[in-house]
Parts: structure tokens; sequence; C-alpha cells
């Protein structure tokens, strides 16, 4: 099992190193090994913020971590690593999501023409209303959120991780967010106050 055990929470990085990647490849699994522990903690972020369960989370990281492993050879670009290992792990964690018995999915969302407001996404903030409202969304909207608002992923980078067109991703955006406030309304606590940005906590 990879686990982070020899890397601290300050070494952790989003641009993976090409080099690492590249060794990989050629089956060098220290390098690979080496790069799984870089991964670990931002794909698990991930993971819990789609399933909501650090246990399921942490086996679809494992699963994930071995598709890499398997893969990796087929990586074409080395510097697109990153939003490649988010596909892998997304499926995965989709299948995981399936065998649940509460499983939604919004497989025919209509396209929004227009991005949702940023100003939306930063009114929503109070831990606890959010970890209960966000809880609420179906896995296609969490998904969304956190490669979007959480991970600061670009919608169209969003839309390759999904595997799914922009506008798809701007629809389940703005589902997402209405959902969340009816979540919270029904939750029968006050908003909180514009302006307060969405917190890595939630997930």
């Amino acid at each position: 099992m990879y686990k982070p055990t020899d890397v601290g929470p300050g070494d952790e990085r989003e641009g993976m190193d090409q080099d690492l990647v590249l060794r990989a490849q050629k089956g060098d699994r220290q390098a690979f090994e080496t790069l799984a522990l870089q991964s670990h903690d931002r794909l698990q972020r991930v993971a819990v913020g789609i399933l909501r369960d650090p246990h399921l989370a942490e086996d679809a990281v494992q699963q994930a971590l071995l598709g890499i492993w398997r893969d990796i050879r087929g990586l074409r670009d080395p510097a697109r690593f990153d939003g490649w290992s988010y596909k892998l792990l997304v499926r995965i964690c989709y299948a995981e999501a399936k065998r649940k018995p509460n499983w939604t999915s919004d497989e025919n969302v209509p396209e929004a023409r227009e991005p949702v407001a940023a100003d939306d996404y930063d009114a929503i903030a109070h831990r606890d209303q959010l970890e209960r409202a966000f809880a609420r969304l179906s896995v296609d909207h969490r998904a969304v959120v956190v490669l979007h608002r959480l991970k600061g992923m670009p919608l169209d980078q969003v839309a390759e991780v999904l595997e799914v067109p922009v506008g798809t991703v701007k629809s389940r955006l703005s589902r997402a967010m209405e959902g969340l406030r009816a979540a919270l309304e029904a939750d029968g606590r006050r908003e909180p106050e514009p302006g307060q940005p969405v917190r890595q906590e939630v997930v």
C-alpha cells in the first residue's frame, strides 16, 4: 500500500516531476514509488470529496495507483500526468459510488451556455452547513465542485478529466450550486455571508 509516510505536508506538489514520470515509464519502480508518495494526498482529497467516505476513498486511491503503474507507459505527455491520474481516479470513484445504494448520476444534464458565477460559490463557507449540504449532492455534482472549486482546475480540464463536454460541466456546476443552496435552506440555518471562499476542509 502506498502511503505518504516519507513525505511531509509541505512536500506535496501539484506538478509532478516529469523526469520521474519518464523513469517510471521505463519501468523504474523507485521512481514510481516516489510518484506514488507525492500523489497520494492530492488523490485522496479528491476521492474523499467525491465519495464522502475515507475508507472507500483510500481503496479508490490504491486502485488508481495500481492503474497508474500498469498504464503509465501509455501516457504520451509526461506533463499531463496530474490530469491523467485524476481521470483514472475519478473513473474508479464512479465505479465505487455505483455500488452504494443511494447512487445518483446526471447523465442527461443539458448543456449550459454561460459559466457559473464565482461569487455564487464564494457565498457558501460555513463548514458544518456545507458538509451536510455537500454530502447531499450527486456524485457527478460533487466531482465537478471538487475538481473546479477546490482543486482549481479550469473548466476545460475538468471536462477532460470527467470525459464530458464543457457545457455539461457548466450545467453540473450550476445545478450543484442550486443543490447546495436548497440543502442549506432545508437545514434551517443561515447562509454564509457573500464573498467567503469554499474551504478545502469540506473534503
